[in-house]
């Protein structure tokens, strides 16, 4: 074989499986179609990761593949497109290559929902985003809406808010948000407008976003609203084509079901990270990528002490 096991996605729960599946004796490859880091890597300001009072997301991420480059062989910018599975074999067929292991690790994560807003795809780029620390910075002193009620919609908000842009408002379809209450208390002393039941019925603009059109979910009235630059933050989608072509199971919301040591019901088959739902904490994701990587080894005949 070429390598024992593969781990699809360099996010963290990536890098932690191969770290650990190193150290374990295991010779494992990093595949992932981009330059790494998921979502994580668009996290502004990470507060909760033990052993860093305050770091950026790009940051903790550029740390992580450090640390694990010294492990385990990344391939960037390799997607993989299909996998085989013959007995105890495993056959990966990726955009510059075809490679042979006895396990794998998905750790795909998962991608931004889009809202599916007239207007949304036609002006993506040129006002609609969502990426507020990509391109925040383009709405300095400009009008700005974020689309959600969650953490990551308040977040990016208060993030807009900080680097200077001139109105912030958040968009949410209910009558309160899911965000914490922190999170929505630091919203307000910045002087954030939040719009409670209201959905955006059409993106407009001709060359560059110019205004929303509001529809209040509660008496039906219509408004407009007048800003520069859009958010969407309405959760996230698990990328799960691979879970489906391998006959992976998944849950009701299409993320991979595991259990305790991170199996799936396809032996010789890991999952870790955004792609298994839950709690989505990079602290779990990396819990997660270490636990599967260990419970490889089960699969690839080697020994482990529990």
């Amino acid at each position: 074989m070429d390598f024992e096991l593969a781990i699809i996605g360099a996010g963290p729960a990536g890098y932690s499986a191969g770290i650990y599946a190193a150290r374990a004796g295991i010779k494992a490859v990093i595949f992932d179609e981009s330059g790494g880091g998921g979502l994580a890597m668009l996290s502004p300001n990470i507060e909760n990761y033990a052993g860093f009072e305050s770091i950026s997301g790009t940051e903790l991420m550029e740390k992580m593949k450090q640390h694990a480059s010294k492990y385990v062989d990344i391939k960037f910018y390799e997607e993989v497109k299909k996998i085989d599975k013959l007995d105890d074999k495993f056959t990966i067929k990726t955009s510059k290559g075809e490679y042979t292991v006895g396990a794998i690790i998905l750790s795909t994560g998962t991608e931004h929902r889009k809202l599916n807003a007239p207007g949304e795809a036609e002006l993506q780029g040129m006002g609609v985003s969502y990426c507020a620390t990509c391109d925040g910075f383009f709405f300095k002193e400009k009008r700005v809406a974020v689309i959600g009620g969650g953490n990551s919609a308040l977040i990016d908000a208060i993030y807009l808010k900080q680097i200077g842009c001139q109105e912030v408002y958040v968009i949410h379809r209910r009558d309160q948000l899911r965000a914490e209450k922190t999170y929505e208390d630091e919203a307000r002393e910045k002087q954030i407008q939040i719009l409670f039941n209201k959905v955006v019925e059409k993106i407009n603009g001709e060359q560059k976003v110019e205004y929303l059109d509001l529809k209040d979910t509660v008496n039906g009235e219509n408004t407009k609203l007048k800003i520069d630059g859009v958010f969407i933050s309405v959760g996230e989608l698990p990328q799960n084509k691979l879970a489906k072509q391998l006959g992976v199971k998944l849950d009701s919301h299409g993320y991979i079901v595991t259990d305790k040591q991170q199996r799936t019901n396809i032996k010789g088959v890991y999952a870790a990270g955004d792609i298994v739902g839950g709690l989505c904490q990079i602290i779990t994701a990396c819990s997660e990528g270490a636990l599967a990587a260990l419970s490889s080894t089960e699969a690839l005949g080697k020994k482990y002490p529990y």
